[in-house]
């Protein structure tokens, strides 16, 4: 007899916490003497006010993005690039050989292409018709030999 209740809601800080807990837990097990997972956050601030942020993650040989922003007043000045090669640094710095990033045709995909990363696939119509989610990827440094 199944007696699960199933919850549908909106944003959920707890939950989101406790399945990226689950889920690192689970990831860092199957992948012994790989560096577990950690969050890389780069910003830049002016007056104590945030201008721009880049904001995702390491994990063994890899490095994702998941946020990047930069003040509409702040694009277009180098704010940016100077914030994703930060990030960048720091990845390579913790051993990873390629970055990931998605942006939608609406938002950044030149600006990451201007930056060195290749479109690797794109998910056509997403999130509406007449807009693609392009997922990007950027090596770093050549992988070490098996």
């Amino acid at each position: 007899m199944r007696d699960e209740r199933i919850v549908i809601g909106n944003a959920d800080a707890a939950l989101d916490q406790r399945l990226n807990d689950e889920l690192t837990r689970f990831n860092v097990a199957a992948t012994p003497g790989v560096t577990p997972p950690e969050e890389l956050t780069v910003k830049a601030e002016h007056e104590g006010e945030l201008i721009a942020g880049v904001s995702g993650w390491t994990w063994g040989q890899a490095a994702g993005i998941g946020m990047t922003w930069v003040r509409e007043d702040r694009r277009g000045t180098g704010l940016g690039a100077t914030l994703m090669a930060a990030f960048e640094s720091q990845a390579a710095d913790k051993g990873c050989t390629h970055v990931f990033v998605t942006s939608f045709t609406f938002q950044a995909p030149a600006f990451y292409k201007g930056l060195g990363y290749e479109e690797i696939f794109r998910w056509e119509w997403v999130p509406t018709l007449g807009r693609d989610d392009v997922h990007m990827r950027k090596q770093l440094r050549r992988p070490p030999s098996l």
